[in-house]
């Protein structure tokens, strides 16, 4: 099997649940660690809080858009 190469990451040119998860990693400290090392680098506890809160900011995310659909 072949290897993955490292590639850069541009933080400018992704879409937007990838933003969030970097955006996530960033509110808990974890962004250094991510760009230095990558995903693999992060417990599963820090994967799973990083998950954690994405899925919560897009449920009150999808609050807020229904609430502004009802008005």
């Amino acid at each position: 099997m072949g290897k993955k190469k490292d590639k850069p990451i541009d933080l400018n040119n992704l879409d937007e649940e990838e933003k969030m998860k970097y955006e996530v990693a960033e509110e808990l400290g974890l962004l250094d660690k991510v760009l230095e090392y990558g995903w693999k680098s992060l417990t599963s506890k820090e994967t799973g809080r990083i998950g954690g809160l994405v899925t919560k900011k897009k449920r009150d995310g999808q609050k807020e858009l229904s609430s502004v659909r009802e008005q």
